[in-house]
């Protein structure tokens, strides 16, 4: 285990010094190149950035989310072309199913929700379905800049409020309770969706909507008389 934590602190130093000279927009090359196709230490990167600079955070918070929206482009192509053999070969029939339901419904949420949670959270193969399933193109773009720009947002304010030793504590704890992450997120979305339908119940039953219903109803009717 500590070979391991020295080897992806050294990977993230060398990443570092490599970006460096690239200023801010290293943020970005970084960003698209691990929303792509190569895991990169995203979020050790995107600490250190905001830690050093913390004036420019909010910058770093929109070039992390832009990058992560454009370097999934290439997934999206692969997705798009021939992701639906793929995702059938790695996840099971009931998985597939459950997955492909949730982009029929809302798929907007169903790729928004994924890109806020940080590893080990099977993003790409979310991307990939989102692809597979046709989802619009301007949309999938929209919803994982959404996503990560909250996720972004959060790990910053945390970095600024608590220094950098938060997030990967935070870190930590999502890898080790990843399942029950995911079910608080789930229960939360579900939550949002049943009062926003409730939301929307009550503006259709409230009177006014009656009347102006009722209204419409009779307009209709003395139309058709007319015309009769």
């Amino acid at each position: 285990m500590n070979k391991l934590k020295h080897f992806v602190h050294a990977y993230s130093e060398w990443i570092r010094h490599v970006l460096v000279p690239l200023g801010p927009w290293g943020m970005l090359a970084l960003a698209a190149v691990d929303g792509s196709f190569m895991g990169m230490p995203l979020d050790a990167i995107f600490v250190y950035y905001v830690y050093t600079d913390r004036s420019r955070f909010l910058l770093y918070v929109l070039l992390g989310s832009l990058g992560s929206a454009l370097g999934s482009i290439v997934l999206y192509v692969i997705g798009y072309t021939g992701g639906e053999v793929l995702l059938r070969k790695r996840l099971s029939a009931e998985r597939f199913q459950k997955i492909h339901t949730s982009f029929d419904r809302h798929e907007f949420w169903a790729l928004m929700f994924p890109a806020m949670l940080p590893p080990p959270a099977p993003f790409k193969i979310v991307v990939l379905a989102a692809a597979a399933f046709e989802m619009n193109f301007a949309h999938f773009l929209l919803a994982i800049f959404a996503g990560r720009f909250v996720r972004f947002l959060i790990e910053a304010l945390l970095t600024l409020w608590f220094g950098p030793e938060i997030v990967t504590l935070a870190g930590s704890l999502f890898a080790h309770r990843f399942v029950w992450v995911l079910l608080a997120v789930a229960a939360l979305a579900a939550g949002w969706l049943v009062w926003r339908r409730a939301k929307r119940q009550t503006a259709e039953n409230s009177p006014e909507n009656k009347n102006a219903a009722g209204k419409d109803s009779t307009l209709r009717s003395e139309e058709t008389r007319l015309t009769s």
